[in-house]
């Protein structure tokens, strides 16, 4: 029987190799741990044993996933428990894994890409002192986004959820000696903080409402949850979503982020931290399959998002944060599938595990004309590259036309089906899907106009030249996923996912231009207008300045100024918040600390009034009885006459 929205595939204990999944993430950890305490003794070789790790969970992902397509579809979901963690009363809250077939996917983008970029990263970084450390916390990264995926509750999740933003803030502030780059990995951590409460404040109500975070006590029992409850929870979760994946309204962390080295982009920005958020939409479907308002929400988040990355990277000169604006862009395309249902879950992994192919390609690209450009990171100052880095400006080629949705290579069919879903569920929604993807093939085509073609501009003592092979060789393969992905999975990433996320997967695209519906040919046009104006604006005849001009268009200053994201939490959060604080620290300073040293000092003075009654001399005390025997005298004298 196919599953419904809450009859997903319960999973089936573990057994052969399935009993091994927990090396999967024991692996990069302890090479983590090896290259941190190790010292330098372990900086000749330590790049090599990082590198190997990811690759040895790769294949162990590998293995488990063949192991998986020869089973039974009943018996694809498979539950690793590994130890109690604690228990308390009715409450025994387990650390076990969950192999199936949404984590899976994600086992094997985290590790395969992982492992290109570790490649990558020994050529990118071969002259950094440090290079050591970068591979540790690389290391770190992978085994906390593999615990993230694998958990088989909420609260392990958590886990590797914090994990991933730890790991995170290391590697964008790796070259903390730069103020920028210490700056963003602190904003980073904070933003993400942010949504994090949410997602802490998400795992209690479900304790509360279920006494479990395991998925499936979770998916049981989210039928019987109140509107009212379901609409809190699923807010909640959305709102630790858009913190990872850099969506509306916490999206301020991810362009500033793009001061780490480049590969740390590629890792965590493409394939692996940002689409988090995803991930957690989707596994939590049966939450939102019982409020329509908290999905809702994500699919308006997610449309906004998609319209304001693409604006961003309309406007930005700097290769890497117009490229991080498209992440922005094409998460919020993801977002608004797993928003849409049951319908929209297999679209949104669809279009995460190609753009893992595309957008780590490009990154990985940028970061080979930075290496052949003295890390210059202005495309005003690049063009005619095309000659001097040609694997890099075909593998780039290859990521271009794949996000602008070139017919069949990979972006065309998963953005496409997202595309169609959206304006099968709401007319808006399918028209601001649409001109995203127009402002996407503007964009990137400005990109390729600007870097590859064209007229060079760069200066005299530039000497653009290829990168080594350690840094193509990961670019070709990531361009050939880019070119194939979307054709390998089109017809079969439905049907897989479904058991897990528990949702009818409409038909795909067949893989024929002579096939497609007529909302994709619409699209096609609408992406071809995109990069006709692009060419007619920033084609090879055009003069391109150097230098921005400044202009007076309040849409281009506004994306340079990353729409003012800043300034809207500078004025409506810090300021307030800096306010608050310092009315706070009055009261303590005035009220609270006040009382508490006003009775001190109330003691201290009668403390020192007795001190001189107490002053130590016989006479002193024989005076003080004489008295008092007089004053007694007297009252009792006193007391008779009366």
């Amino acid at each position: 029987m196919t599953p419904t929205l809450l009859e997903t595939v319960q999973p089936v204990a573990a057994t052969g190799v399935f009993s091994w999944a927990w090396l999967l993430i024991v692996i990069p950890l302890v090479s983590a741990a090896v290259l941190l305490l190790i010292g330098r003794v372990g900086d000749a070789w330590g790049h090599l044993l990082g590198t190997l790790a990811p690759i040895a969970s790769f294949t162990l992902g590998v293995v488990l996933f063949v192991t998986m397509l020869g089973a039974p579809a009943e018996e694809r979901s498979v539950a690793v428990p590994l130890y109690e963690w604690f228990g308390s009363g009715n409450w025994s809250i387990g650390v076990g894994l969950q192999v199936d077939q949404l984590s899976i996917l994600f086992v094997l983008l985290i590790t395969g890409v992982g492992s290109l970029i570790h490649v990558y990263s020994i050529g990118y970084m071969a002259h950094d002192e440090r290079r050591r450390r970068f591979f540790a916390f690389l290391n770190l990264f992978v085994a906390a986004m593999l615990l993230l995926v694998l958990a088989d509750n909420y609260l392990v999740l958590f886990v590797g959820w914090e994990g991933v933003g730890l790991a995170s803030y290391l590697l964008i502030g790796f070259w903390q000696d730069r103020p920028s780059a210490a700056t963003a990995a602190k904003k980073a951590f904070v933003v993400n903080r942010v949504g994090d409460m949410g997602m802490a404040l998400a795992i209690m109500l479900m304790l509360a409402s279920f006494g479990s975070s395991a998925f499936v006590d979770v998916n049981a029992g989210a039928a019987e949850l109140q509107p009212t409850t379901a609409t809190v929870m699923g807010l909640l979760l959305l709102l630790g979503a858009c913190g990872k994946s850099a969506q509306l309204p916490l999206q301020s962390w991810l362009l500033d982020a793009m001061e780490g080295p480049t590969p740390v982009s590629a890792l965590i920005h493409a394939a692996t931290m940002v689409t988090a958020g995803v991930y957690l939409v989707t596994r939590s479907h049966a939450v939102y399959g019982q409020t329509e308002f908290a999905s809702t929400a994500v699919v308006i988040i997610g449309a906004l998002t998609l319209l304001a990355g693409a604006w961003i990277g309309c406007a930005k000169d700097d290769i890497k944060k117009a490229l991080a604006g498209s992440t922005m862009s094409q998460i919020g395309y993801m977002m608004l599938a797993a928003g849409i249902g049951p319908a929209g879950y297999a679209f949104a992994i669809f279009h995460l595990i190609t753009h893992g192919f595309f957008k780590a390609n490009m990154f990985l690209g940028a970061g080979s004309v930075m290496h052949g450009m003295n890390d210059d990171v202005n495309m005003r100052r690049y063009g005619a590259l095309a000659r001097a880095m040609p694997i890099t400006f075909v593998t780039f080629a290859l990521g271009y036309l794949a996000i602008i949705g070139f017919p069949f290579l990979s972006g065309f069919y998963s953005k496409d089906h997202i595309i169609e879903a959206a304006f099968e569920h709401n007319l808006v929604v399918g028209i601001l899907a649409m001109v995203g993807a127009g402002v996407t093939g503007f964009y990137m085509t400005r990109m390729m106009l600007m870097t590859f073609l064209g007229k060079k501009r760069w200066a005299d003592d530039v000497h653009p030249h290829e990168s080594p092979l350690t840094m193509t060789i990961p670019l070709i393969v990531l361009g050939l996923m880019s070119a194939a992905g979307g054709l390998l999975l089109n017809n079969w990433i439905g049907g897989w996912l479904e058991p897990a996320v528990g949702g009818a997967h409409a038909e795909g695209h067949a893989p024929s231009l002579l096939a497609i519906t007529p909302i994709a040919i619409i699209n096609l046009v609408v992406v071809a207008l995109g990069v006709l104006v692009a060419v007619l604006v920033f084609g090879p005849r055009r003069d391109i300045p150097v230098t921005a001009p400044v202009t007076r268009n309040p849409l281009t200053i506004a994306g340079r100024n990353d729409l003012f994201g800043d300034a809207f939490n500078e004025a409506v959060f810090m300021r307030p918040g800096q306010g608050l604080t310092q009315g706070v620290v009055v009261v303590d300073r005035s009220g609270i600390d006040g009382a508490i040293t006003g009775a001190a000092g109330t003691v201290r003075g009668l403390s020192m009034i007795g001190r001189r009654l107490q002053n130590g001399f016989v006479r002193s005390y024989a005076l003080l009885m004489v008295l008092g025997a007089a004053v007694i005298g007297a009252v009792l004298v006193l007391s008779q006459l009366g």
